[in-house]
């Protein structure tokens, strides 16, 4: 469960290159313990916001604040970030890689067994960063970004170029990391991930920010029902009038109509017997977070 304390907050954050505008005045808010995605395809600003709040980008107006705090500085150590692919010594082992890591972050060693064993790595320490799939590289660099016991965790692209079962792993992985309190970002073109592992999104698109909420809200924001019965003209003029409705078109011996949060078949069954309209057809199809995207896309341009 997610808190109220704010750990990010963006204020109208702008990034121009030239007459480009790689972000387009930015305001989010992001807060403890929430998965949140930054959703868009490529080129839509995600990592331009992801280096102006690590403090890589200046941006070009606007402003952010970690831990409701101005001081960025103070607050660096407390928070894990894998922007880039992972770099490592090739020939160097995982607990040689890490060490050196946690020379370079000024942190102690002795997370490192912890961090290894938590990122499914432990078994393989002793051998060579090139022996790695994608895979094991993504976790051994997140392992790296864990070693500091940060509050927060930003990836960029975390499942870009992995099989599979690679991305079932870092799946896995993140919901594991979420589940210790920490808070995640992650910026994502992958619809079916931002779904299936984040608790809060945002839809960037040529760098606007276009839409923001949390994705089960989102996921049953409204839904598409299938109805039919004799009397379509009854059924039509009842349909109108349903203190959800939002719209309807007809189809072949029914309508399809669509109703806002909180239509249950049940409860919509019991609306049409009430008013003395048998229904001989009932279907509902809840709109998936892909179609919601692509329909909010489709919406701006």
């Amino acid at each position: 469960m997610t808190g109220t304390e704010e750990i990010l907050s963006t204020q109208e954050l702008h990034k121009r290159y030239g007459r480009i505008t790689a972000l387009n005045k930015v305001s989010l808010t992001i807060k403890k313990g929430q998965v949140f995605g930054l959703l868009g395809p490529n080129g839509s600003g995600k990592t331009t916001a992801l280096g102006m709040i690590l403090g890589v980008t200046n941006p070009t107006s606007g402003s952010y604040r970690w831990f409701g705090k101005d001081d960025q500085h103070e607050h660096r150590k407390n928070i894990g970030a894998i922007l880039e692919k992972p770099n490592f010594y090739t020939a160097f082992n995982a607990q040689k890689n890490l060490e050196i890591a946690a020379h370079i972050k000024e942190a102690g060693v002795e997370r490192i067994p912890s961090v290894l064993k938590q990122v499914g790595l432990f078994e393989r320490k002793d051998d060579p960063f090139q022996t790695y799939s994608l895979g094991m590289k993504q976790r051994l660099a997140i392992a790296s970004a864990l070693l500091t016991d940060p509050d927060v965790l930003i990836l960029d692209e975390p499942t870009n170029g992995l099989d599979p079962q690679g991305i079932l792993e870092m799946r896995n992985l993140i919901l594991e990391i979420s589940r210790t309190g920490k808070t995640i970002i992650l910026a994502s073109h992958l619809l079916d991930e931002v779904q299936k592992v984040c608790s809060h999104f945002a839809v960037l698109k040529k760098g606007d920010l276009i839409y923001s909420g949390e994705v089960d809200a989102s996921l049953g924001e409204f839904a598409y029902i299938e109805v039919g019965a004799e009397d379509l003209n009854r059924l039509e003029e009842l349909i109108k009038v349903h203190p959800l409705y939002e719209a309807h078109k007809p189809l072949k011996g029914a309508f399809e109509i669509k109703l806002s949060k909180g239509a249950e078949p049940n409860e919509i069954n019991t609306y049409f017997m009430k008013n003395d309209v048998v229904l001989s057809h009932l279907v509902m199809n809840k709109q998936s977070l892909e179609q919601q995207f692509l329909e909010i896309l489709k919406e701006q341009q």
